[in-house]
């Protein structure tokens, strides 16, 4: 291992060690009861709900995934899929944090998507819990592989060590770590994570225009590939295999191709995913007060905007900087490590690649905690044995959270997973499992727990169907899973709940109450 890998490894180790030390910090606190584990006591302030929020929404596919894109294919996929991302920040923010986090008071005091579901309707026989807390399995293990291969492609490269051995760190150390703090520690790492996060993208931005000759010679040079920062054009690789070819030096492409009115619907269609992102939700339920709110919506949209916008850039300059470095589209993500790897030194390098590894960590912490209490919690307690006690419900936890971790792990195996294609499909599922039905569900009294239930599997199942079956025709069928599958599910809940009996006095009476904001904020 040569001095600058030390070196690298060194500071890399210093941010880890902060990481474990805010858990040992809130380790008691979080371990109190299952609620304070599990949504903190709805303690959060207004900075840390924010910078959470976006740290947890974000992941690893910030700093590598989007970036890739852009490096690959130019400007129009990734800037349209960052402006749906920020389109949907905004509107989730604006419109469904504050009922959310009145209903879920009301709904019983609700401390889990599931559970807020199922306590919304009223219902007995926990379908709608058992549902949605299965969906959530499926999908967060999805999410948490995603964060795996982040970690294995990080350490892998910046170390040389086989991909498989350093997956299976980068999710033991999360595993550790989530199993440590839970809820509160999570929230608070998130925050000093979004932090890392964003001066990470900054400062290899800046440095790497400067490398590259300025803002003007980056835009001369990407504008000589067909398509490149075409907002309405896409650069087309010329790939052999699914590897691209090089000529005299330079990476080869093709004429540019259309990007059409269809393809920029999909990109936008990212947006409507945070409707159902549990990590995301879960922040709106957890403020200590409603009121902060409307700071934190300020907060995460300033965050998310400028980390979007730079993410897409650091793209566009590395493929000038390093043309031929990476000639696949799984390579490809890895533009990040190496802008930062070339342009400082290593001890430096090391701090800005704690950027990847905050994204991941503050993303898979949160995915495999939400999905373990969706089973533990919902699952276990909800259904299984409705008079375990707390201790019960945390040992079931932590065994889920390792089981859920091996089952990550399995899934990330492949070194040549993409990860931006790993994250859309359990983007989309969750999108249109629970968007349509948090939107129905806080703003429509007449949604019954029938459609409800429709809702969930019509859009859950519309996603496998569209991705695996109808994508595979071509054309109009093309679109990105999530605007069919969410627009399906819209129809089911509405339809069905139409056609069943209309909700309880007592349901109406709790919406109405909602609605109204007549209830206490705790």
């Amino acid at each position: 291992m040569s001095k600058e890998t030390i070196q690298i490894l060194i500071a890399m180790v210093v941010y880890m060690a902060a990481v474990i030390g805010i858990g040992l910090v809130y380790a008691r606190r979080a371990n109190k009861n299952s609620e304070a584990y599990f949504l903190g006591g709805r303690s959060l302030g207004p900075w840390v709900t924010a910078m959470s929020a976006e740290a947890s929404d974000m992941s690893g596919w910030l700093l590598m995934g989007l970036p890739g894109v852009a490096y690959w294919c130019g400007l129009a996929d990734a800037a349209w899929t960052a402006i749906g991302l920020a389109l949907g920040t905004y509107l989730n923010w604006l419109l469904v944090s504050k009922r959310l986090r009145r209903y879920s008071i009301r709904a019983n005091n609700s401390i889990t998507l599931p559970e807020f579901f199922s306590n919304r309707f009223r219902e007995k026989s926990k379908v709608i819990m058992m549902l949605s807390a299965a969906f959530i399995l499926i999908f967060f293990t999805v999410y948490a592989a995603s964060c795996f291969v982040t970690c294995g492609k990080l350490f892998s490269t910046l170390f040389g060590a086989e991909y498989v051995t350093m997956l299976i760190v980068g999710a033991v150390f999360v595993l550790l770590y989530t199993v440590l703090g839970g809820f509160l520690a999570e929230s608070a790492s998130d925050f000093m994570q979004a932090i890392v996060m964003i001066v990470a993208l900054a400062v290899i931005v800046i440095i790497s225009t400067v490398n590259a000759g300025g803002v003007g010679e980056v835009v001369d040079n990407a504008g000589k590939i067909p398509g490149f920062l075409d907002f309405f054009g896409l650069a087309t690789p010329v790939v052999e295999g699914d590897q691209q070819l090089v000529a005299a030096g330079a990476p080869l492409f093709g004429e540019a191709s259309d990007y059409s009115f269809l393809s920029i619907c999909s990109c936008l269609a990212w947006g409507l995913g945070y409707f159902g992102m549990p990590q995301v939700l879960l922040r709106f339920m957890a403020i200590r007060k409603e009121s902060e709110l409307k700071r934190s919506r300020r907060i995460a949209m300033v965050w998310v905007v400028v980390s979007l916008g730079v993410a897409v850039i650091i793209g566009i300059v590395g493929r000038q900087l390093y043309p031929t470095a990476h000639l696949t589209k799984a390579s490809a993500e890895n533009i990040f490590i190496t802008l930062t790897t070339s342009s400082l030194p290593a001890i430096v390098a090391g701090f800005v690649m704690a950027g990847i590894l905050a994204a991941t960590i503050s993303s898979s912490d949160s995915y495999l905690l939400i999905a373990a209490s969706a089973f533990a919690k919902n699952i276990f307690q909800g259904v299984c044995k409705k008079n375990a006690t707390d201790k019960q419900v945390m040992w079931i936890t932590r065994i889920t959270l390792v089981a859920l971790t091996v089952i990550g792990v399995l899934i990330a195996l492949d070194e040549n997973s993409v990860i931006f294609e790993i994250v859309s499909f359990a983007w989309a599922g969750f999108g249109a499992t629970f968007g349509p039905l948090m939107i129905f569900s806080l703003f429509w009294k007449r949604t019954t727990r029938a459609g409800a239930i429709a809702g969930m599997i019509s859009g859950g199942g519309m996603v496998f169907l569209w991705k695996l079956v109808i994508s595979q025709l071509g054309g109009v069928f093309a679109i990105y899973e999530l605007l069919p599958a969410f627009i399906f599910s819209s129809i089911c809940i509405v339809v069905v709940s139409l056609l069943s009996k209309k909700p309880s006095a007592e349901i109406e009476a709790d919406f109405a109450a909602v609605a109204s904001g007549n209830v206490a904020d705790c």
